[in-house]
């Protein structure tokens, strides 16, 4: 029996629809967001301010604890799952928000609980630090590496390009490669030289990190940390596509909106047939990324056997539903849609920098199709 035949077996039950609880917080995320949130704010990253990101962060994960979301409640945690996690996702992505719950209350905290490190999860839970995983954003779950060594002094010489996170991160978890396998380093930020890097998305920002003997302390040795750093990755993945969820999601209902106002030739926009097919259209592939993300955290919650093919499929489809649907977005609003003022452009520059985040589409069909025992 193939693995995709065990995974139909073992994943036939599997809910997609929100519970009472994920509303709940969804409407608390979003409330928030709302008021404190605002896009002219956003785009001022744009301009070099990036007061918004330390100003907001430390309301969600310590007001609303979503820090500690995905930890365990004896661990000073919320005890919630990847569910959760990505109800909260769809809503940061929503409002194109620059904090950093994926990279350090997801993927970092991720690989902190596998090593067990009880003092350090319950820093990142409490919100009293941030963390990052340094590998660059693109590194996927079968893709990553790294050039970073340590040395016979026990210090680590290397570097790492295009890092998200780690300008918000207190602490870094460096992968680094010995014989026997790689073992995850847990470095302090004071110790290595970080040079920002102009990226598209700036409301996520990049970093390129230099180790020149910094100081480390092991967090997981040889026989485990390759796999954590590789189901960190993963979920991280799984977990992006709610986030392109909620892009898509944004620019499908501002677009309606807008287009429901607007008139030309004496008319709504919204009411000549093309436009109509063209939204509909877009509605269908919107609310396919939404089936297929909601799979994706559903299986990683549950540990499900068929996550990892969820995960592919979940990439392979979502980021291109969120760069399609920024791209309505920006076309269909017209001139508008085309100015800096307009937020257009964070959501069509959030859902490109996404569509290469953590293995681009391409590879997760490569993925996919090893999974499901899909011939070339």
């Amino acid at each position: 029996m193939n693995q995709s035949t065990q995974s139909r077996e073992t994943s036939a039950d599997v809910n997609l629809l929100y519970t009472d609880v994920e509303d709940s917080l969804r409407d608390s995320v979003r409330s928030l967001l709302a008021d404190r949130c605002p896009a002219d704010r956003v785009i001022a990253a744009y301009d070099g301010d990036h007061d918004l990101g330390a100003e907001l962060w430390p309301t969600l994960a310590t007001d609303l604890g979503l820090a500690g979301l995905l930890v365990p409640e004896d661990m000073g945690g919320q005890g919630a799952s990847a569910r959760e996690a990505a109800v909260v996702l769809e809503e940061l992505g929503r409002f194109a928000a620059p904090v950093p719950f994926l990279t350090s209350a997801v993927i970092a905290t991720s690989i902190a609980l596998r090593a067990r490190e009880t003092e350090l999860v319950r820093k990142l839970a409490a919100g009293t630090a941030t963390a990052a995983l340094a590998v660059p954003f693109s590194s996927g779950a079968a893709t990553f590496g790294s050039d970073v060594l340590r040395t016979e002094e026990d210090v680590l010489r290397g570097s790492v390009a295009n890092v998200a996170g780690a300008h918000d991160a207190d602490i870094l978890f460096v992968p680094v490669p010995t014989e026997a396998g790689f073992e995850v380093h847990l470095v302090d930020v004071s110790e290595v030289t970080m040079t920002s890097v102009v990226s598209l998305d700036m409301t996520r920002r990049l970093a390129d990190i230099e180790f020149m003997d910094a100081p480390c302390e092991v967090l997981i040795d040889a026989t485990d940390g390759a796999a954590a750093v590789r189901d960190a990755l993963e979920l991280g993945a799984a977990l992006l596509a709610s986030e392109q969820v909620g892009v898509a999601e944004w620019c499908l209902e501002s677009t309606v909106a807008y287009l429901k106002e607007r008139r030309q030739f004496g008319r709504i926009v919204g009411g000549f047939q093309a436009i109509k097919h063209r939204l509909a259209d877009l509605w269908v592939e919107v609310e396919s990324a939404r089936a297929a993300a909601r799979y994706a955290a559903a299986t990683a919650a549950d540990g499900d056997p068929d996550r990892r093919v969820a995960t592919s499929l979940a990439q392979a489809y979502c980021s291109g539903a969120a760069v399609h649907a920024a791209e309505e977005c920006v076309q269909l609003h017209g001139g508008i849609g085309m100015t800096w003022e307009h937020p257009a452009h964070l959501y069509l520059k959030r859902a490109k920098a996404d569509q290469l985040a953590f293995g681009t589409a391409e590879g997760h069909r490569a993925t996919l199709a090893g999974l499901v025992d899909l011939q070339a």
